[in-house]
């Protein structure tokens, strides 16, 4: 018989590749080639700097040109856009199936090990996808549990989320002189990115999947950092990653929520 926490990391990872993740015991030791997220955030590991460079060689070549013709602070906003959207999909997948983990991992708690041209190798304590599990059975033989208790503990885990590793990543990036709001912007556009994925893989998890997005986007961090349309639900970011500068003459194209999209 499949264990509750492995079905479940197999329903999420059904998803797609960003939200695929493998688990650990939490403390446990770290095994090569496995490191903890937490290095980006540190100032005296130079991890962050060293991807930062990498997306940077990367965005300069598909434009046939050096990695100094790339601002730094671009090459800083899209890395941080990739990072920030591999931590935020797992949590919404697990969301969409069942709910957030009412106490996130921090990035100490996760782990990883890098990679460009895709999503990076995620490792998550055991102990919060078990308790993702858990809580979810507990929710659904209590009949006193209203939908009401039910979105006031999705806002605490969503809070929670953003103010623990998804704000290291914004204050760890904002030292490449990326502006905070571009930044926020990047967590709006990866929560809604990840829904859409979710959407596609599986259209059945669409209402959960939205209302675990609405959670986040509605959060102070968040809530002014995009717009959605009332008629039709488009999402809209308020501000712009960058990419677009990496081009030559800064004329590349932007991405499809960039607030730079004429209408």
């Amino acid at each position: 018989m499949t264990e509750p926490t492995t079905a479940l990391q197999e329903q999420v990872a059904a998803l797609g590749p960003f939200f695929t993740f493998e688990t650990h015991a939490a403390g446990s030791e770290l095994v090569a080639p496995w490191r903890k997220l937490s290095e980006v955030a540190r100032d005296e590991s130079g991890v962050l700097e060293e991807r930062v460079a990498s997306v940077r060689a990367a965005l300069a070549a598909g434009g046939g040109r050096p990695a100094e013709a790339v601002e730094l602070r671009v090459a800083a906003s899209v890395a941080h856009l990739g990072l920030v959207a591999r931590v935020v999909s797992p949590m919404l997948g697990l969301a969409a199936l069942h709910r957030l983990p009412s106490r996130p991992p921090t990035l100490g708690d996760l782990r990883w090990h890098s990679g460009l041209g895709g999503a990076f190798a995620l490792s998550l304590p055991r102990e919060t996808v078990a308790a993702v599990a858990a809580n979810d059975a507990v929710a659904a033989n209590d009949a006193v549990a209203t939908d009401d208790a039910r979105s006031v503990a999705g806002a605490g885990a969503a809070g929670a989320l953003l103010a623990g590793p998804v704000r290291d990543l914004v204050d760890a990036v904002a030292a490449f002189s990326v502006s905070r709001r571009i930044l926020w912007g990047n967590v709006a556009s990866a929560v809604n990115g990840a829904t859409a994925g979710i959407v596609s893989a599986a259209p059945a998890l669409a209402r959960p999947a939205r209302t675990a997005a609405l959670l986040m986007l509605r959060q102070p961090q968040l809530r002014d950092a995009h717009t959605l349309d009332p008629r039709n639900g488009r999402f809209r970011r308020r501000s712009c990653c960058l990419i677009y500068r990496a081009a030559p003459d800064a004329a590349g194209a932007v991405c499809g929520d960039c607030v730079l999209v004429r209408r």
